[in-house]
């Protein structure tokens, strides 16, 4: 089969596909590989690299994306729409819900759009393509909240850790998933106080096992958040609902009672966020201050460490995109995990919580 590996477009996204040592495996398995120049740059991988690998370089985008398989990392964006075709298949993530205009254009062009964020193992609720990116976004957010609160950048002036004789900020987690997991591991480490809080009891369970009493935990609900945001000096929205918008848990109006100088980092913003003052920002310009508080949107946080994410990624990503190179789309057929990926095909939208979203587009 033929792939095709675009060049990212989103702001500052230097991410890429495949890496070279994926490249390798894919040509070794028959298939031909075609990146386009200078893809992987910002990641750390040459041309000579991909050549090497055994890839074909093409110096346009028509030629990296005129093919059966395209496998990217973001969405594609509105320059990108002219490159879509019928009886196509695109791999990457998609984010649907939080993008109406894409999922309309998906659905006219007839190509067959699988999201690594809904690639979903049987029986586990587990979304292996959403992990590696996950633990990333998770550690980085404290990391750029630490930034973020530092006086010259907007911030309250804290330091997470506190010094003896000072109390540490206090990093204040919705969700304990895998990003709020991680998330409070890097917060914990920095000596911070850290609070998290999640709707499901077992997880609490298992985060107690996980952190003992460094950690609080808290069942989420709306008098708990309340009383901790007000307090946070950093915030982390860490929620996820499968491949539905997140919930507002932050209102407006909570996020008026915040201190001053305080940061907002939204994990969640690719999925539309769940603080009603946030809004998606970007590599170049991550930060505006609204009510007071510092809020960071950054949709495609790991892109800031290409390095890490592409190798990350692509150790979970190549066994789908082999039996998508091997087999077509009847790979479908014989994976379930990769069905369960499927949001949009042959001009139907597919995808049950895509579906919830945009009933209007269901045929």
């Amino acid at each position: 089969m033929e792939i095709g590996i675009p060049k990212e477009t989103k702001d500052q996204e230097f991410r890429v596909g495949l890496s070279p040592s994926s490249v390798r495996v894919l040509q070794e398995n028959g298939h031909t590989v075609f990146v386009e120049t200078q893809a992987g740059l910002g990641a750390g991988f040459t041309d000579d690299d991909y050549t090497s690998a055994g890839a074909k370089i093409v110096t346009t985008k028509e030629a990296a994306w005129n093919r059966e398989l395209v496998v990217k990392v973001k969405e594609p964006l509105a320059a990108e729409y002219k490159f879509l075709q019928k009886e196509q298949i695109l791999f990457t993530y998609l984010h649907l819900a939080a993008d109406r205009k894409l999922t309309e254009h998906l659905i006219d062009c007839g190509v067959t759009a699988i999201a690594y964020e809904t690639v979903e193992q049987p029986g586990s609720n587990k979304l292996p393509l959403l992990t590696p990116m996950s633990i990333i976004a998770g550690r980085l957010s404290v990391q750029f909240g630490a930034r973020f609160l530092e006086r010259q950048q907007g911030g309250r002036g804290v330091l997470l850790g506190g010094v003896p004789g000072v109390k540490p900020g206090k990093v204040v987690i919705l969700g304990g998933g895998v990003v709020g997991t991680e998330a409070a591991k890097i917060a914990v480490g920095m000596g911070a106080a850290v609070q998290i809080l999640d709707v499901n009891v077992e997880r609490l369970a298992y985060l107690e096992t996980l952190f003992g009493s460094r950690v609080e935990l808290l069942y989420s609900n709306s008098a708990h958040i309340e009383a901790a945001v007000k307090d946070a000096d950093l915030l982390i929205g860490a929620v996820l609902v499968p491949g539905r918008r997140a919930p507002i848990l932050v209102s407006r109006n909570l996020v008026k009672q915040m201190r001053p100088g305080s940061v907002i980092v939204d994990v969640a913003v690719d999925q539309g966020g769940c603080v009603e003052t946030l809004h998606a920002t970007s590599h170049t310009n991550p930060v505006y201050i609204e009510e007071g508080v510092v809020h960071y949107g950054v949709p495609n946080m790991p892109g800031a460490v290409p390095w890490t994410s592409t190798q990350a990624l692509n150790n979970s990503t190549l066994p789908y995109v082999l039996q998508l190179a091997n087999l077509g789309i009847k790979a479908l057929a014989t994976n379930q995990a990769l069905a369960k990926g499927v949001n949009v095909q042959d001009h139907r939208l597919v995808h049950p919580a895509v579906q919830e979203v945009f009933p209007d587009l269901v045929a």
